[in-house]
């Protein structure tokens, strides 16, 4: 015959919420290519790659075949320097263009 096994009580932690680290929250300049796109005035870096890839998929710029590529139009080739970027490698060419 078999026993009912009591219910394990889950240990229940204290909830905290998690803080946004003050370096992507501080503002920062973009230079003259990247305000292009994005405005002129100090941005968080979170919200410039928010506006840029509000920016990218307005103009349709995501490689059809992979969605990962992104094409660069007349106004990302010069932040980019090439035609084509993985958007991991956007991240790391876009924090080039803030001071």
């Amino acid at each position: 015959m078999a026993t009912a096994k009591p219910a394990a009580k889950k240990a229940t932690a204290a909830k905290t919420t998690r803080q946004p680290s003050a370096a992507f929250m501080k503002p920062l300049t973009p230079s003259v290519h990247l305000a292009a796109v994005v405005g002129t005035t100090p941005l968080p870096r979170t919200e410039v790659v928010k506006k840029l890839w509000e920016y990218i998929k307005k103009h349709n710029l995501q490689d059809a075949a992979n969605k990962r590529m992104i094409n660069a139009d007349a106004k990302l080739k010069p932040i980019f320097g090439k035609d084509q970027v993985s958007m991991f490698e956007m991240t790391k060419l876009v924090g080039a263009h803030l001071k």
